[in-house]
């Protein structure tokens, strides 16, 4: 859920230079259809959307055994540049991606935790995106104009579904690892749930099985900053000013809820910039949550955020394959799994992982679980890198339960 570009993360670019040995280098995001008009792709809610075009990057080798493949799957802000330096970001609008190398770059490369000197790796950016994956603001067919509104609701269960359309077109069977943080742990443990067959190992950090009434509340509230600015025109302002005080509003919420009370006092405290002036920006955090909603509507869709947040709130493993028993739900899943979560993290609390991580323990599948204690709230996932890296590391080496 969090962006790449944290507040928590270093100013200075973060990553290895293309020319390093350590950097997958130059990258180019490929793109593949899924559907077309005559062959649509049915939605989890009901209907269907065709064409779908999805942008996607790999980085490393596929094996001659097809057997090495690690999908990474990304959190609401993300997209599919995981990790390098996009070779064709001046050209495509995406001017942040010049200074800063892919979203988990510190994770994926040659000789880090996720080694592209001996996996495949895979990560597509998700359907109701806007990055290089349909969504409300591609064409609509039928009326030559964006979708806006008229696109259809989508899941968590719908992005893992065309993910696994994208493995069958590569002709990949079977997933060594999928892993993923935030929205991104949801579709980690949907892909677990929904292929147990096809996923050994499934690495789920800083996500649970659901969203909290809380983070319902928070999304609820961002939606409605965005739909009440003056300029969403129902959805409809392709052509016109966008409802960028909304989305920046919207923005800010979310933001708090990615960090933590340590990390922001330590951070900001309640420093000033100047004196009093009344209800301008006066205190740094003001300003820092300023900037992150002004650069946030540089680069995101408004309509995007509020599909994807909806997908957030209506994930509910219990719920889809358990008929409320998290346990029963639990009993579908053959792979290995790890469960991650941050001391600080507010958003999917520890409490929640550890609920998923023993629901996996009563029904007697094989799970490991660690609390890592950090100051960083929810984006810790992003940042803890070391940390991470080395569970990511050990776990990839566990013998599956479920083997090939």
């Amino acid at each position: 859920m969090p962006d790449p570009a944290s507040s928590q993360t270093p100013r200075k670019p973060i990553g290895d230079p293309p020319d390093s040995p350590h950097s997958v280098g130059s990258t180019r995001a490929k793109r593949m259809q899924l559907a077309t008009g005559k062959n649509p792709f049915a939605l989890e809610m009901g209907g269907t959307i065709g064409p779908i075009e999805v942008e996607y990057e790999t980085y490393g080798e596929l094996s001659a055994g097809r057997d090495n493949v690690i999908l990474i799957t990304h959190a609401l802000s993300g997209d599919a540049h995981a990790a390098g330096w996009d070779s064709e970001a001046g050209s495509t609008g995406r001017s942040w991606r010049l200074k800063h190398p892919g979203w988990w770059d510190r994770i994926v490369g040659p000789g880090k935790a996720i080694d592209t000197g001996r996996y495949f790796v895979i990560c597509a950016n998700f359907l109701g995106s806007c990055y290089g994956t349909t969504g409300p603001a591609s064409i609509n067919p039928a009326t030559a104009r964006p979708y806006g509104l008229s696109f259809p609701v989508v899941t968590v269960g719908d992005w893992v579904q065309l993910q696994a359309r994208m493995l069958d077109a590569m002709g990949i069977d079977r997933i060594h690892t999928v892993v993923g943080g935030s929205l991104g742990g949801q579709q980690a443990l949907e892909w677990a749930l929904a292929f147990p067959n096809r996923v050994q190992r499934a690495i789920v950090l800083a996500a649970s099985p659901r969203l909290s009434a809380q983070g319902l509340a928070f999304n609820a509230v961002g939606r409605q900053a965005i739909m009440n600015d003056p300029n969403f025109n129902g959805g409809d302002y392709y052509q016109t000013d966008h409802p960028n005080h909304g989305l920046a509003v919207a923005r800010m919420m979310a933001h708090i809820t990615y960090l933590s009370e340590e990390g922001m006092h330590e951070k900001f405290g309640r420093r000033r910039r100047q004196k009093r002036s009344g209800f301008g920006v006066e205190f740094e955090v003001e300003s820092y949550l300023d900037h992150q909603g002004r650069s946030f509507v540089e680069r995101f869709d408004a309509n995007s955020y509020l599909y994807i947040t909806r997908a957030m709130d209506y994930y509910d493993a219990a719920a889809k394959w358990g008929r409320g028993d998290l346990v029963a739900a639990c009993q579908r899943i053959r792979s290995q799994v790890m469960v991650v979560s941050f001391s600080s993290d507010w958003l999917y609390t520890p409490a929640q992982c550890r609920e998923f991580a023993l629901a996996l323990c009563r029904a007697h599948k094989p799970v490991t679980y660690v609390n890592v204690p950090s100051r960083f709230g929810h984006d810790a996932f992003l940042v803890e890198n070391q940390t991470v890296g080395h569970l990511l590391q050990n776990f990839l080496k566990t013998t599956p339960t479920n083997p090939a």
